[in-house]
């Protein structure tokens, strides 16, 4: 699943060697945190919030495996 996000924030970027991803885990919940450079933030979350959407949607339907909830975070 981190390498998934990893490579659609990598794609959407200007400075890619600056994503990182980390996955906080707890008993019923699993969230996937997003850095990129500060200059990139906007190209992340997209107009409306609507590339932040779309890459929540793809990570969701790809954790349906998963037994935990899955949440993707944003930060700059």
């Amino acid at each position: 699943m981190k390498d998934l996000i990893t490579v659609i924030a990598k794609a959407l970027v200007d400075h890619p060697e600056e994503v990182r991803v980390t996955a906080k885990e707890d008993d019923r919940s699993i969230t996937y945190e997003v850095s990129v450079h500060p200059e990139d933030i906007g190209k992340v979350i997209g107009k409306q919030g609507r590339i932040a959407k779309a890459l929540r949607t793809v990570v969701a339907s790809a954790a349906v495996k998963e037994t935990k909830r899955v949440s993707v975070d944003i930060l700059s």
